[in-house]
């Protein structure tokens, strides 16, 4: 409703009688924090920026400056508070667009000129995609192909959008500037406002005979295969970035992006954590206990380490430079081993029994953890007494 109107001077946030410039210094603030072409995912600026635009279009000309600062609203339009309205007056936001292109040029774009809006290069779309390989495909690298569909410009109009053999043709309502103007007389003069061409859509051209390939959009989805690089090192989750193998851009845009995220399959013997890798050992307990020449699978295979004479469950291990190569590097990361020493089962009575006779061949000084606790109590003891 237009009794709801708010104050012009609150809409640019300034006070009454400010200065010529400093309107427009307000405007320009106002325009960079509601212009819909700089929020483009804020769906409320639009209405914000129509706000701004129709406040700076009365506050700007003199002599409806002069007329709101007197009557208000309806020094400026009489169809405030039910009078009598008339088309075209204020709030159109495409109505700015002369307003809004003089102050922005140099920002690099129309503010709001539809025209331009419709004929300048556009990047094309991101593609996001996904592939999943395998542990060691991750750890090594590999080269991979990917299928998909992308715009491309269509190849039997050149992008144009017309038939082959035909052109675009200048808009006749227009004359190829993609906006007509028009002028109305009102109470207080004539008021021109400037709209987009309805024909051409703001391009200024107009195809008579639409590509039948594409029929008139100038890109068309077409399958394609990229082979491309994963490299050593990469990691569950990361993706790579294919810059320029997105959609084609539109107007003689950049192509954009594609996005391909890399899945890494889980791995029955190793884990990793950053560039180590870790996995776990079973041995023996006479391995453990006389020590013995183990071997380790590692991701380039099998090695021979030495483990000590009483080995216990736990104990890690490192084989430096044996872990994944560093994305993009050629140094390596770390595997750290973890020994688990297995207890025999279903052992015979002779074995028991043999087994038996062993433990009482053994003192405590054979069992560092057990000889340890006892020196502990046997300190606490004498300490005591």
């Amino acid at each position: 409703m237009a009794e709801n109107k708010r104050d012009y001077y609150e809409v640019l946030g300034i006070q009454k009688g400010a200065s010529e410039d400093e309107i427009k210094k307000a405007f320009k603030k106002k325009a960079r924090e509601y212009h819909p072409d700089l929020h483009p995912d804020d769906p409320t600026c639009e209405e914000k920026m129509k706000e701004v635009n129709e406040a700076y279009e009365v506050l700007s000309d003199p002599e409806k400056k002069q007329r709101y600062d007197q009557f208000g609203h309806a020094g400026v339009d009489p169809s405030y508070g039910g009078g009598g309205g008339f088309e075209g007056g204020f709030g159109g936001f495409g109505d700015m667009g002369d307003i809004l292109e003089n102050i922005f040029g140099g920002f690099g774009f129309s503010g709001g000129s539809s025209r331009s809006s419709a004929n300048t290069p556009r990047r094309g779309n991101d593609i996001n995609e996904y592939v999943t390989i395998d542990f060691m495909e991750a750890c090594k690298g590999k080269k991979q192909d990917i299928k998909l569909n992308r715009m491309t410009v269509c190849d039997s109009c050149g992008g144009s959008g017309a038939e082959s053999g035909t052109a675009p043709e200048t808009c006749p309502d227009c004359q190829g500037r993609g906006q007509v103007k028009t002028t109305q007389r009102t109470p207080f003069g004539a008021i021109s406002s400037t709209k987009v061409c309805q024909r051409c859509g703001g391009k200024g051209k107009i195809i008579k005979t639409p590509c039948s390939k594409c029929r008139g959009a100038g890109r068309v989805k077409t399958a394609k295969t990229i082979n491309f690089d994963i490299p050593a090192g990469i990691a569950d989750g990361q993706t790579i970035r294919l810059s320029g193998q997105g959609d084609c851009g539109v107007n003689g845009g950049t192509a954009g992006d594609l996005n391909i995220t890399v899945s890494v399959k889980s791995h029955p013997l190793f884990t990793r954590e950053g560039y180590d890798i870790h996995c776990e050992i079973p041995v023996t307990y006479a391995q453990a206990v006389l020590g013995d020449e183990i071997t380790v699978p590692t991701i380039d295979g099998n090695v021979k380490y030495n483990i000590s004479e009483g080995t216990q469950t736990g104990t890690v291990f490192r084989l430096k430079g044996k872990g994944v190569q560093k994305l993009h590097r050629s140094d390596r990361g770390n595997q750290y081993v973890k020994i688990n020493v297995e207890v025999p089962k279903n052992l015979t009575k002779k074995q028991k029994d043999l087994l038996v006779k062993f433990e009482d061949s053994l003192s405590d000084k054979n069992y560092a953890k057990r000889q340890s606790f006892f020196d502990k109590i046997k300190d606490k003891i004498d300490k005591a007494f």
